[in-house]
């Protein structure tokens, strides 16, 4: 599946689950992610219960649902690689105008995955 054209061509709403060293998880509404190559996929975030669970264990989920009748759309299922913290990276690919406000609201960090899995939103698909 071409992440790329996926993410340019279809509109939905996406859903980042993360868990802590101690299993506790945590479920966030999230944007599509940036797509930096085929395998690497990449979210802006802020340091909250997502970025905080990240630090102690690098694994996620991503569910996407198509807009539009029944239920389409993906699971990536995600590895962090890597994260970079208020980048030149971060702020040439971030989609959101900046704000002023933004500055009080805490540093941004860009947080690096691999796409270890895609599958369906609905069943087990054959990947």
């Amino acid at each position: 599946m071409n992440l790329s054209e996926y993410f340019e061509n279809t509109k939905g709403r996406g859903v980042l689950a993360t868990a802590d060293a101690e299993g506790k998880v945590d479920a966030a509404v999230y944007a599509s992610p940036h797509i930096l190559d085929g395998e690497l996929v990449a979210f802006i975030m802020r340091d909250r219960l997502t970025h905080h669970n990240l630090q102690s264990n690098p694994h996620a989920a991503y569910l996407f649902m198509e807009d539009g009748p029944g239920y389409k759309g993906v699971r990536l299922f995600l590895t962090k690689i890597r994260e970079e913290k208020d980048s030149v990276l971060l702020f040439s690919i971030r989609r959101k105008e900046y704000d002023e406000s933004d500055e009080q609201r805490g540093p941004l960090f860009l947080v690096v995955f691999r796409v270890d899995k895609i599958l369906p939103l609905i069943g087990a698909g054959s990947s």
